[in-house]
């Protein structure tokens, strides 16, 4: 079993930043395939970004060039740092573990509680 947990949503202005932390613990982090997907108010949940355990990463066209997915095996923790945030950002982030990387949230065995992201225009 693998536990995962969010962290440093909050509420911040179009263009700024903000670092999203997942958190993992129970069994081999460096094993496993990360990724963040966001849920936006009405919306469906999406892919956002992942990262291989051999640290290949992988975006979405929406965010690509402004958010960057990195991992931190020795201390079992993925990030998620945001850049030139605008308010169609504005979402809820998870955070899931699996054995690769997949588009689809439902192949994720291991999925956090999430953490909101706020941006005013």
């Amino acid at each position: 079993q693998v536990q995962l947990v969010e962290s440093g949503g909050g509420l911040v202005q179009a263009g700024g930043s903000l670092r999203l932390s997942c958190a993992a613990s129970g069994r081999t982090f460096t094993n496993f395939g990360m990724s963040w997907f966001r849920q936006a108010p009405g919306k469906e949940r999406v892919f956002v970004a992942g990262i291989t355990s051999s640290d290949t990463t992988r975006y979405s066209d929406s965010v690509k060039g402004r958010f960057t997915i990195s991992r931190d095996n020795a201390k079992n923790t993925v990030y998620l740092q945001m850049n030139g945030l605008n308010p169609e950002d504005t979402a809820v982030y998870y955070c899931a573990a699996a054995g690769a990387v997949y588009g689809n949230w439902n192949l994720y065995p291991y999925r956090g509680q999430g953490t909101q992201v706020t941006v005013s225009s």
